[in-house]
């Protein structure tokens, strides 16, 4: 259930950092305090496990890729990291908090990640997440696929690794399994890319795994490029491409009775 795409840790630090930067402010809406015992679920490198622990919490990141998990580690030695599916993780201590960000919409199966949430949080326990929303880079989705079909014949469509919900259909998920969905909000975030008019091909080098598997590097590489020729003039501001995420943020609670 998990994606099939491959996580490089040193790409994501360096040309990736604005998926934990943007994090920063989910964690304004988390409020930890101090004595909570928190999961971050989907750490990928740590960043921002470790700005939750700073406001003298323990906590504890979760993630799939074990390179990611790895470098996490190296960073944070202090900290606790575990390689995990978020679809199944379980725990031996109840957490008062989840946090995610940028991650539940690799997760194909959101039934289960919600009552994984559910079952590892106390009664009371709050569950605060972003990821991508209805409408998530949709140019660069179409985009792609058009590539592929036209280069391949693939059904690309099939190959879609994402789960971009509506707010309704979330939190109709969270309640069916029953949380009291405190806040939710569709935005959204037009977001800068790195290396110019390059920038399409790195950010699908890092997250366009699962269209790819199969395909040799060549194959590849003239994907990228003819993708990047048909967005850029689309998302193209001034200095760089600024990609159509739209993001939704959810808080919910895991009622005490």
């Amino acid at each position: 259930m998990q994606s099939l795409n491959q996580w490089r840790a040193d790409e994501y630090d360096n040309k990736l950092a604005f998926v934990s930067g943007y994090g920063k402010n989910l964690i304004s809406l988390l409020q930890p305090k101090k004595g909570d015992y928190i999961l971050d679920l989907g750490c990928g490198t740590g960043d921002l496990t470790h700005e939750i622990s700073l406001y003298e919490v323990e906590t504890v990141g979760i993630d799939a890729s074990s390179d990611m998990i790895q470098r996490a580690r190296d960073k944070y030695p202090h900290l606790e990291f575990r390689e995990g599916d978020g679809h199944h993780f379980e725990t031996n201590r109840l957490f008062d908090a989840i946090f995610s960000n940028a991650a539940l919409h690799w997760m194909r199966d959101p039934q289960l990640v919600v009552s994984s949430v559910w079952n590892a949080l106390k009664p009371g326990g709050r569950f605060v997440a972003e990821f991508g929303g209805k409408g998530n880079v949709d140019t660069i989705i179409h985009a792609l696929e058009q590539v592929l079909e036209r280069s391949t014949g693939m059904n690309a469509s099939a190959r879609n690794p994402w789960y971009f919900p509506t707010i309704g259909a979330y939190s109709s998920l969270l309640e069916k399994q029953g949380f009291m969905v405190r806040q939710a909000y569709h935005y959204d975030r037009p977001t800068k890319l790195s290396d110019g008019e390059q920038g399409i091909e790195g950010w699908l080098s890092q997250f366009g795994g699962d269209y790819f598997e199969g395909l040799h590097s060549e194959q590849i590489d003239e994907i990228c490029i003819e993708t990047s020729k048909l967005v850029v003039p689309k998302l193209w501001k001034q200095d760089a491409i600024y990609a159509d995420y739209k993001r939704l943020r959810v808080e919910a609670v895991k009622p005490i009775s």
